[in-house]
């Protein structure tokens, strides 16, 4: 598994808007073997930042296209700092 994070360029997105995508997101990750671990809301900049363990990116795209179909508009490795 590796960590990956997403943006999702969302235009008027609020943080219910956010907290109901990512529960659908919990309840869809089992499936593609996936975990969503945190996810960030910047509403004046209409942006949503995912943190996930995945095994592969298309693994995180399969659950956000199942779950609600907001697939993020990027998608980067990242390694967790201390």
């Amino acid at each position: 598994m590796a960590l990956y994070m997403e943006v999702h360029n969302l235009p008027g997105v609020t943080a219910e808007d956010a907290a109901k995508a990512h529960a659908a997101d919990l309840a869809t990750q089992e499936e593609f073997g996936a975990d969503f671990q945190r996810y960030w809301v910047n509403e004046q900049q209409g942006k949503v930042f995912c943190l996930i363990d995945a095994p592969s990116p298309e693994a995180a795209i399969s659950v956000h296209r199942k779950a609600h179909g907001l697939v993020a508009d990027d998608i980067f490795l990242v390694e967790e700092g201390s």
